[in-house]
Parts: structure tokens; C-alpha cells; sequence
């Protein structure tokens, strides 16, 4: 098991982008394909169309999410914190992934990087 941790600037202010990965129709926008959120702990959520699932564990508005994302057969849980700080040229995003499978793990590094915060940027670029 790896973790990840990087940093991403989105060019919106904390708020947009905290509306951005919390809200369905917003999230549906930006990547494209369905999603079930709800801001609720213990609630599951669903992206891209169920290729990723999870359990929602916290919820700071404005400034953090915490999940559970799910892999089958795996003992350990793998927790994603966002955490959004403001920036001079927008927001400041700190990923922190716990726990990614071995198998999976360049995967979801170029996920996380090209598919949600690369489509975050654009996203705000327009």
C-alpha cells in the first residue's frame, strides 16, 4: 500500500471549489459523467458513472472533505483528505491519498492529476 500527497492551484476561490467537488450537478460539469454526493458523514458517494466509490467521513465547508474510497479485498481503508486553502492566484488544494493498492497506484496518481484536479483547473481556466 502507497499514499500520495501533492499540491494543486486552482484558479477559483476556496468556495467555488469546495461547491465543485460536493455538489452533483457541479461535479457532473466538470467530469463529465454522473456522480451521487452528498455533503452528509456516512453517506456514499459515486464518480464517473461508479468507477469510483466510497464513503463520505467529514465535511469542514469551505476548506475540507474527508472519504473512504473503496477497493475490493483490500484490509486497510484508503482515506482521501482535500484540504483548500486560499492563494494569491486562487485556491491552494493539499490532496493527501492514504493506503492506494500497489496495483493501483500509478493509476490513480495520474487520475488524481490528470482527471480531477487537471479537470478542476480547466474547469476554472474558462
Amino acid at each position: 500500500m502507497k499514499d500520495y500527497k501533492k499540491y494543486y492551484i486552482i484558479p477559483a476561490e476556496p468556495a467555488e471549489v469546495y461547491a465543485a467537488i460536493t455538489n452533483p450537478v457541479t461535479m457532473e460539469l466538470w467530469t463529465g459523467e454522473p456522480a451521487q454526493m452528498s455533503t452528509e458523514p456516512g453517506t456514499e458517494f459515486s464518480m464517473w458513472d461508479g468507477s469510483i466509490i466510497g464513503k463520505n467521513l467529514e465535511f469542514e465547508p469551505d476548506k475540507k472533505v474527508v472519504q473512504q474510497w473503496y477497493f475490493d479485498g483490500e484490509p486497510a481503508e484508503s482515506i482521501v483528505t482535500i484540504k483548500l486553502h486560499a492563494d494569491k492566484q486562487g485556491t491552494s488544494a493539499e490532496l493527501r491519498h492514504t493506503n492506494i493498492p500497489d496495483a493501483d497506484y500509478d493509476d490513480f496518481v495520474t487520475g488524481w492529476n490528470d482527471y480531477y484536479f487537471g479537470a478542476l483547473q480547466d474547469f476554472f481556466s474558462f
